[in-house]
């Protein structure tokens, strides 16, 4: 597999949701991936085509930080590849020092209680990976996790989740359960609808089915784990 191409900052137009961590933490590139129900995995955004490849290896090798950071639910960070010998991805390992990958860190997403992703961080040069860069990284990671959700939701085949093409008893009763979530977690609306939408992704259920319960009151998201 020969090297790809390692720009400084790797960024497509159609990429818009990884170029802040392009941008601010100064990696090669990013790329944004999204586990619905059952586990089940889409990449919905990169920065461009290194970040791209370097994706797709873990996808197609079904093993790496990524794999890693969603089955721990806390950030993998690999500063320096070159010298490392992990045991738990070798596969990954050998494959992304011929790709060029020096440095790869994942950070899962979180709304809330439920996992809804992983942002991964390539880079063609060793990264200090001091406080201040993780804190970056999960405060990024944070401010985007509603956004891929949306763009995963909308990209689907199945749009019977987005709101607009609700009917007007099932709008209401989503208004409603975002009103209880408000009062639950003590947040905003958006805040609060971004919840509603994250964990109808991560259980597989439509947005309508998680709004009617929390109507109900069989689900309480003040009671649901952090």
């Amino acid at each position: 597999m020969p090297p790809a191409p390692a720009p400084t900052h790797d960024v497509a137009s159609d990429g818009s949701l990884c170029l802040p961590f392009v941008r601010d933490l100064g990696v090669s590139g990013a790329s944004i991936s999204v586990v619905g129900f059952g586990g089940r995995q889409s990449s919905i955004c990169s920065s461009g085509a290194f970040a791209a490849r370097a994706d797709a290896l873990q996808f197609d090798l079904g093993e790496g930080p990524r794999w890693e950071a969603l089955s721990s639910r806390t950030p993998v960070l690999c500063p320096d590849l070159t010298g490392s010998e992990n045991t738990s991805w070798p596969i990954f390992l050998a494959a992304a020092r011929e790709l060029g990958v020096h440095a790869v860190f994942s950070f899962p997403m979180l709304m809330g209680a439920a996992l809804v992703g992983v942002v991964d961080l390539y880079s063609v040069a060793t990264v200090t990976s001091d406080p201040a860069f993780v804190a970056q990284a999960k405060l990024l990671t944070g401010r985007v996790a509603s956004a891929a959700v949306q763009k995963a939701l909308h990209s689907a085949e199945d749009h019977r989740s987005d709101e607009s093409i609700l009917a007007p008893s099932l709008r209401r009763e989503v208004h409603q359960a975002t009103g209880m979530i408000i009062s639950q977690l003590d947040v905003s609306a958006s805040e609060a609808f971004s919840r509603l939408q994250g964990y109808a992704f991560a259980t597989g259920a439509t947005l309508q089915d998680v709004a009617h319960k929390v109507v109900a009151r069989t689900i309480d998201f003040a009671r649901l784990p952090d």
